[in-house]
């Protein structure tokens, strides 16, 4: 199954008024990591980086392990921001997935555009328009390692939040 990645949200799909004017080049040539960052209202990424650290807050609070957050403005006009966690077991993997699509839904309306992987569970590829989240096993996480194949990325710090879902998590446990 293909996986097709989209610049627009779900929840408001080709309505964007900026649409013609993320679509067109610049007139003058700009340096490469302007050049993606540029095309993208600030708005649109900070919707797009809550709506990864809500992703992020839910991987965490499902024991997701080695969670990363990277900012890929600048390296590309697909998307905003990766999502990257690994987990310890497929029956982990599913239910992280299912509770970042929870998540996703309740709060903020978005739905998920496409998901590949997820019956097999070592590596689940969520994709929400303006943010991809990839879910691992430990082996294929260390394989693919998507973490060196976009170094140029910058890492978001989720510290945090990643804290306080692991408090959480810590309260339950009692």
């Amino acid at each position: 199954m293909p996986l097709y990645f989209c610049r627009f949200s779900m929840s408001q799909p080709n309505q964007d008024p900026n649409r013609e004017k993320l679509l067109k080049p610049p007139a003058a040539p700009l340096p490469q990591s302007e050049r993606m960052a540029s095309r993208v209202p600030a708005e649109q990424v900070e919707y797009s980086l809550r709506l990864a650290q809500s992703v992020v807050k839910a991987a965490a609070e499902n024991r997701g392990q080695d969670i990363m957050l990277l900012d890929v403005t600048g390296q590309t006009a697909l998307f905003d921001f990766f999502v990257i966690a690994s987990g310890s077991s497929r029956r982990q993997l599913s239910a992280m997935s299912s509770e970042i699509d929870v998540a996703m839904k309740n709060e903020f309306g978005e739905r998920r555009m496409s998901i590949a992987g997820y019956e097999e569970s070592r590596w689940i590829v969520m994709d929400f328009g303006s943010i991809v989240v990839h879910l691992f096993d430990e082996e294929t996480r260390e394989f693919y390692d998507l973490e060196t194949l976009w170094a140029d990325a910058k890492q978001v710090d989720i510290s945090e939040i990643v804290a306080k879902a692991s408090a959480q998590m810590a309260k339950f446990n009692r």
